[in-house]
């Protein structure tokens, strides 16, 4: 018989699987379900470093399938997830996936649905059981849902879930499952935080990584030539002209950072600096805020940006070239993540013309060269961010969690979930974002309000 399954029909899948992947149009497997996809069907515990739009969720999403008893009603698969929106997709993800074979209940656990839906449809057993970590927790500590038959636990996107503060309620919740499982652990990127995570949950892992192609013109790259006493005139004129949400400006050394940040700043731009002389506590505020969308511009050295990663990242300006053009590739290709585009824009003196040559020849392609004076003159004042950061003086040791402070903004202080932005945990605050406009009431709102039964303090961090 002919084997019409594409780059799927050498894997042990059910034939049943396999007709549904061509029903759905996964013919050829993308760079992250070739190398993923033979060690998860194995049984083996898988680290994947890709991002969104890598085709990661089919990955384990035919790894618990293909685990799956469907005679058994119980939560035999664990997803976890950052938001209630990834939950919805990849259980709709799962469901298309597993529409082949009979029977398989697949139910979304995420806040924004009252607990006792939740808890009458988990009665009638469930298979697949994806999920936010604070609503999960909910449902453990309620005794409504048993995690003794969980055969798989996948963490999606768990950096996001470490910035989000989930940490403990993640350790919680793998601690409820079966020691005897397969853990699939799924981040866009790799901080220290997860290398953490994974040496608790993860047994002889195996580790991918696969980014996302991305298209040629993904990425607006452009170079400019200036003279070195123009150059912060040339950073102000090419914010001011394409007006980018949020940039990163990059210097070669921690004085430029810190001239860079004087100037922008008298020149009336949100900025803030990223340099290695922070202490933690410091630079755990610059990037709660940067990461927040509450600051335009961050300025940052190559040493303070490691680890780095910040979505929806609009545009990246190479202030000084690098003379490593790894670094230089490196630094471009934080924009445009996630199927997005972004700009990328250089500086350069006459100088550092070789500089930007051997990038080419390195890189196999030129980057276009654009004058400064082409840029249309304007009056408008720099763009103010969307948002603004909280600080709330209580943290992960006073056992707060991401969703204890969104139901407190959205509870008794009224405010819609769509006007809170990213909000981070640390071990003694947390920092949350909002809308602009409402800040200083929001501030107001919590100080005289509660989360999770008691009084806390709450400041607004300066407008920069």
């Amino acid at each position: 018989m002919q084997d019409n399954s594409g780059g799927f029909g050498g894997l042990p899948l059910k034939p049943s699987t396999l007709r549904t992947l061509i029903q759905l149009g996964y013919l050829e497997p993308t760079a992250v379900q070739a190398e993923g996809l033979p060690h998860a069907l194995a049984g083996k515990d898988l680290i994947a470093q890709a991002e969104t739009g890598s085709g990661k969720t089919a990955v384990f999403a035919l790894a618990l399938l293909a685990n799956l008893n469907q005679r058994r009603f119980a939560a035999q698969s664990l997803v976890l997830c950052p938001t209630r929106e990834l939950a919805d997709q990849v259980a709709a993800e799962i469901r298309r996936l597993a529409r082949g074979d009979e029977n398989v209940k697949v139910i979304v656990l995420c806040g924004g649905v009252p607990l006792r839906n939740q808890t009458s449809s988990l009665a009638h057993g469930a298979h697949v059981v994806v999920g936010t970590p604070g609503r999960i927790m909910d449902h453990l500590e309620r005794g409504s849902l048993r995690l003794d038959a969980v055969n798989t636990l996948v963490l999606d996107e768990a950096d996001r879930m470490l910035d989000m503060g989930f940490v403990d309620d993640m350790i919680r919740i793998a601690a409820a499952c079966p020691a005897e499982r397969q853990t699939l652990l799924f981040s866009a990127t790799y901080p220290e935080g997860i290398e953490k995570l994974a040496a608790r949950f993860l047994k002889n892992p195996v580790r991918i990584s696969a980014e996302v192609r991305r298209r040629d013109d993904a990425i607006d790259e452009r170079a400019y030539e200036v003279r070195e006493e123009n150059r912060f005139d040339a950073v102000a004129s090419l914010l001011t002209h394409f007006r980018p949400e949020s940039a990163l400006a990059f210097c070669n050394t921690r004085l430029r950072c810190r001239d860079l940040t004087e100037d922008l700043r008298r020149r009336g731009f949100s900025v803030l600096e990223l340099q290695g002389e922070l202490d933690q506590w410091e630079r755990e505020q610059v990037l709660a805020r940067f990461s927040g969308r509450s600051v335009g511009v961050l300025v940052a050295t190559d040493v303070a940006s490691r680890g780095l990663d910040i979505e929806r990242l609009e545009a990246v300006v190479n202030v000084d070239i690098s003379p490593d053009p790894e670094v230089y590739t490196h630094r471009v290709g934080r924009t445009a993540r996630a199927g997005e585009t972004g700009l990328a824009l250089s500086l350069f003196d006459a100088g550092e013309l070789a500089l930007i040559k051997r990038i080419e020849g390195y890189r196999s392609r030129e980057i276009p060269r654009f004058d400064l004076p082409a840029l249309p003159p304007t009056e408008t004042p720099p763009p103010m961010p969307p948002m603004a950061t909280l600080q709330i003086l209580s943290g992960r040791k006073d056992k707060i969690r991401a969703g204890d402070v969104l139901g407190a903004l959205t509870g008794d202080a009224g405010y819609a979930k769509e006007r809170i932005g990213r909000i981070k945990i640390s071990e003694s605050c947390v920092y949350v974002a909002v809308e602009r406009a409402m800040a200083e009431e929001a501030v107001r709102k919590l100080n005289e309000g509660r989360i999770k039964g008691k009084s806390v303090r709450v400041r607004l961090l300066g407008y920069s």
